[in-house]
C-alpha cells in the first residue's frame, strides 16, 4: 500500500539538509515563538534570555517528535516552564500551539516520521496543553494563597508592614491574568479586577451578585457550596462553571473559592479566582477531532470507524443486516510517483468525496484507513441497493476522471465485502476478515471485488499462521533439508541429487513449494536459500566424500532469489565452506525472470557460470521468448515448465506432444540436456525418454539413500 503524505504546506525537495541546516531551521521556530510571547504578555526576563528558553524548549518538543520508541511524555515539562516563566496572557496558549503546530507539520527534519508524524503531532500538542493548563492552576492557586497570606497580613501586621502588604495586593490583584474577586458572605462584589471585568464584559458589579453572573442552572449548587464555605465545611473549594457575561455569552470557566476571615477568625468575605478555559475547551474538542479524524480527507479514521462499526452492528435490522466494504484504490503508486504527491492528495480527497456521494441517501459512514484504503459501513434498509449494484456505483464514480493541469485522472477500487455478519461480531475480527477478503480480490487484478468466504478465509488464515510462525521454526531448526534423486531417463541410474525443503509442524509435513510462498510472505526467502544451500551442499560434499563418488547437486531459486545482488557470494561462501566442487553444483534460475531481466538476475547467472558453476533455465517453454534464453545466456541445461508436463498427462494431444517434442529439440541443439519434473509413472517416464528427455525428477522414482539425510550436521 501507498502512504500519500499530506505535504500542502511542504517546501519542494531539494538538496539533502545537513545536521547544521536542522539547528538554524530550530533556532528561526524558538525566535518566533520567543517574539509571539513577549508581544501577549509582559515577561520578566530579557530578550536573550526569553530566546534561549524557547530554544531549549523547542529541542525537547522536536526530540520528543523523534524519540523511538514513540514517547509524548517527553515533551511534558514544556507546559510547566512556559508557565514558570509567567506566559499566562490571554493568547499565550493558542500562540504556543499554533507555532509548534505548524512546525511539527512542516520542518523537514521530521520528514522521517511522514507516516506518524500527524499522530504524533496531535499528541505532543495534547501533553503540552494538558501540561499547561495543570502548572496555570498550580501557578493561580499560588496566587491565591499570595493574597489571602497578604489579606491576613494586612489585617494582622503592624501599621508600617500594613502599607506594603497592601501594595503587594494591588499589585497582583491588577495585573494577575486570572480574574479574582472580593464578594461577602452573601455574593455581592466588594472589588473585581480587570480581568474578571474583561472576561464578563463588565466595568461595574454593583447591581450583581457571584450567582447573578453564573448559570441559573449552576447558581444553586454553587451557593449551596459558598453556604458550605462560610460554615467551615471546607477551607476552599474548586468547581467548573458557566459564567454568562453581560451580552449574554457562556464562558467556561475554573472557580476556585476561598474563605477570608477577620482576626477573630470569623468568615467575612470569599476570595474567588476565576480562569477562563473557554479556549482550552475549544482546543481539547479540535484534538479530540483531529484524533478521531482523518487530517487530509476530513474522513473518520480507523478508530472511529471501529466504534461506529461496532454500533451498526448491534442496531441494524437482523432481515437486512449491515454490510461492510474495504476499498483499494489501484496502482495509487502511479499516481504519486508519476504526478506527485500533491495531486496524491487531491485525488484521495476526490475519492472521498465520491463515496461519500455514492451512500449519501443511506445510514452509512466512510472512513480512511491508511494510504490509499477507505471502508464504508452500511446499515442497510428495505431500498438499500444490492451489492452489485453498489459495487457498480463505486466503481462508476470512480471512473470519472479527475482533471489535473488539463490531464484526466482516475483510480479505481478493488474491494473487500462481508455482507451482514453477525450483531456479536468482534469488530477486529471483522475489520480483518475484510481486508482478507480485499486481498483475494487483488489477487484476481484490479478493479475487482470479492465477497467474504468463510471456507476461503479459513485455509488463508492458516496460511498466514504458518508464515507468522515460519521464523521460529528456521531458527529452531525446524525446517531441514532433504534431496531428491535426479535420474537418467536412458538407464534409469542416478545423475545427482536435488536439493528440497521440509518443515515438519507438528503433525503435518510442509511441503519444499508451500516453505517458500510461505517464506516470500515473511521475507525469509533470501536466509531461506541460505539455509538450503548450506545444508545442501554440507549433505552432497559429505556423500561423495563417504561414498568416494562425484554425484552432482542441483538448487532451484526462486525469482526473488534469483534476482538477489548477495546471491554470487552465498553460494561462491558455500562451496568454500563446504569443499563441493563447483562444477558439481547445478543453479535454476525462473526463465521469467530471466526475460525480464529483474535486478542482478542475468548478471548473477553470467557470473555464476564462469565460476564453474552449471546453470539451469526453469519453466522452459512457459513463454515465446524462452529459447533466447538458452540462446544468450551460458545456461548447460533446461527444465521443462510444469504445466507443459502437467497438461501432457491430462491427455496426449497432438499439439501438446508436437509442442514438447520441438522444445526438446530445440533445447539439445542450443547444447542444453533437458530436465523433466513431475513423472510419476513408468509409462510417463517411457513417453519423455522417448522424445529426447535427459534427466527425470518425480514420485516414479526411487527416493535418495536413507543414510544421506542420516547425516548429523
Amino acid at each position: 500500500m501507498t502512504s500519500p503524505l499530506h505535504d500542502g504546506s511542504r517546501t519542494p525537495a531539494g538538496p539533502a539538509r545537513t545536521p547544521a541546516d536542522h539547528a538554524r531551521a530550530r533556532v528561526k521556530v524558538a525566535r518566533k515563538w520567543a517574539y509571539l510571547l513577549s508581544s501577549s504578555t509582559y515577561l520578566p526576563f530579557s530578550q536573550q534570555e526569553i530566546d534561549q528558553a524557547m530554544h531549549e524548549l523547542v529541542d525537547v518538543v522536536f526530540n520528543a517528535a523523534l524519540s523511538e520508541p514513540f514517547n509524548a511524555e517527553l515533551a511534558a515539562g514544556v507546559g510547566t516552564r512556559l508557565v514558570d516563566m509567567r506566559c499566562t496572557g490571554p493568547t499565550s496558549l493558542r500562540r504556543t500551539i499554533d507555532v509548534l503546530g505548524k512546525a511539527l507539520l512542516t520542518e523537514p527534519e521530521l520528514y522521517r516520521i511522514d507516516d506518524k508524524r500527524v499522530e504524533r503531532a496531535v499528541q505532543l500538542i495534547g501533553v503540552i496543553a494538558s501540561d499547561y493548563l495543570e502548572a496555570a492552576r498550580q501557578f493561580i492557586f499560588t496566587q491565591q494563597e499570595d493574597i489571602k497570606e497578604a489579606l491576613v497580613r494586612a489585617g494582622s501586621d503592624a501599621q508600617r508592614q500594613a502599607r506594603a502588604t497592601q501594595a503587594r495586593f494591588d499589585a497582583i490583584f491588577t495585573s494577575s491574568p486570572s480574574g479574582i474577586a472580593i464578594v461577602d458572605l452573601t455574593g455581592a462584589f466588594v472589588r473585581a479586577n480587570p480581568a474578571l471585568q474583561n472576561m464578563l464584559d463588565r466595568t461595574e458589579f454593583d447591581d450583581v451578585t457571584l450567582f447573578d453572573v453564573v448559570d441559573t442552572d449552576e447558581a444553586p449548587f454553587l451557593k449551596a457550596a459558598c453556604r458550605d464555605l462560610a460554615d467551615g465545611w471546607a477551607e476552599r473549594l474548586h468547581q467548573q462553571r458557566r459564567l454568562i457575561r453581560q451580552d449574554g455569552e457562556a464562558v467556561r470557566a475554573s472557580m476556585s473559592i476561598t474563605v477570608l476571615r477577620d482576626n477573630g477568625s470569623t468568615p467575612t468575605h470569599l476570595l474567588v479566582s476565576v480562569h477562563d478555559e473557554t479556549e482550552m475547551s475549544l482546543l481539547q474538542g479540535q484534538l479530540s477531532h483531529q484524533s478521531l479524524h482523518d487530517v487530509l480527507t476530513g474522513l473518520p479514521n480507523r478508530q472511529y470507524f471501529s466504534t461506529r462499526l461496532e454500533s451498526v452492528l448491534r442496531q441494524a435490522d437482523p432481515d437486512t443486516g449491515a454490510t461492510l466494504y474495504h476499498l483499494d484504490l489501484d496502482a495509487f503508486s502511479m499516481i504519486t510517483d508519476g504526478l506527485g504527491r500533491n495531486v496524491g492528495d487531491r485525488v484521495l480527497m476526490n475519492v472521498a468525496q465520491r463515496l461519500r456521494a455514492v451512500v449519501a441517501g443511506e445510514n452509512a459512514m466512510v472512513a480512511r484507513f491508511d494510504g490509499d484504503e477507505f471502508a464504508i459501513i452500511v446499515q442497510n434498509s428495505e431500498t438499500t441497493p444490492d451489492l452489485v449494484s453498489m459495487i457498480a456505483s463505486i466503481n462508476e464514480e470512480l471512473a470519472e476522471p479527475i482533471y489535473f493541469d488539463g490531464r484526466g485522472v482516475a483510480a479505481s477500487a478493488s474491494i473487500g465485502v462481508v455482507h451482514k455478519p453477525p450483531a456479536d461480531a468482534d469488530v477486529n475480527e471483522l475489520l480483518r476478515t475484510a481486508d482478507m477478503t480485499l486481498r483475494r480480490a487483488k489477487a484476481n487484478g484490479r478493479r475487482q471485488w470479492g465477497l467474504f468466504d468463510s471456507a476461503e478465509d479459513a485455509r488463508d488464515r492458516s496460511r498466514f499462521s504458518l508464515a507468522a510462525q515460519m521464523p521460529g521454526a528456521l531458527e529452531m531448526g525446524e525446517i531441514t533439508v532433504v534431496c531428491r534423486p535426479l535420474t537418467r531417463l536412458s538407464d534409469g541410474s542416478r545423475a545427482g541429487f536435488e536439493a528440497l525443503l521440509r518443515w515438519e509442524h507438528e503433525s503435518e509435513v510442509i511441503s519444499h513449494s508451500l516453505c517458500l510462498d510461505l517464506a516470500e510472505q515473511t521475507g525469509l526467502i533470501v536466509p531461506l536459500r541460505d539455509t538450503l544451500l548450506e545444508d545442501a551442499c554440507k549433505q552432497v560434499q559429505w556423500w561423495n566424500t563417504e561414498k568416494a563418488c562425484a554425484e552432482p547437486l542441483v538448487v532451484a531459486l526462486t525469482a526473488n532469489q534469483a534476482c538477489d545482488p548477495d546471491l554470487i557470494g552465498a553460494v561462491l561462501h558455500q562451496l568454500s565452506e563446504t569443499g563441493l566442487d563447483p562444477s558439481l553444483l547445478t543453479i535454476g534460475m525462473p526463465a521469467s525472470v530471466l526475460l525480464a531481466e529483474r535486478g542482478e538476475s542475468v548478471d548473477n547467472f553470467r557470473m555464476l557460470a564462469e565460476n564453474g558453476i552449471t546453470m539451469e533455465v526453469h519453466d522452459f517453454g512457459s513463454a515465446a521468448g524462452d529459447i533466447e534464453c538458452l540462446e544468450d545466456l551460458p545456461a548447460s541445461s533446461a527444465r521443462i515448465a510444469p504445466q507443459l508436463v502437467e497438461r501432457l498427462r491430462s491427455g496426449k494431444s497432438g499439439l501438446i506432444t508436437r509442442t514438447l517434442t520441438d522444445l526438446i529439440e530445440v533445447a539439445h541443439l542450443a547444447g542444453a540436456t533437458v530436465t523433466v519434473d513431475g513423472i510419476e509413472t513408468a509409462d510417463e517416464a517411457a513417453w519423455w525418454r522417448s522424445v529426447g528427455a535427459d534427466l527425470g525428477l518425480g514420485p516414479h522414482f526411487k527416493p535418495a539413500p536413507a543414510d544421506l539425510h542420516d547425516l548429523k550436521r
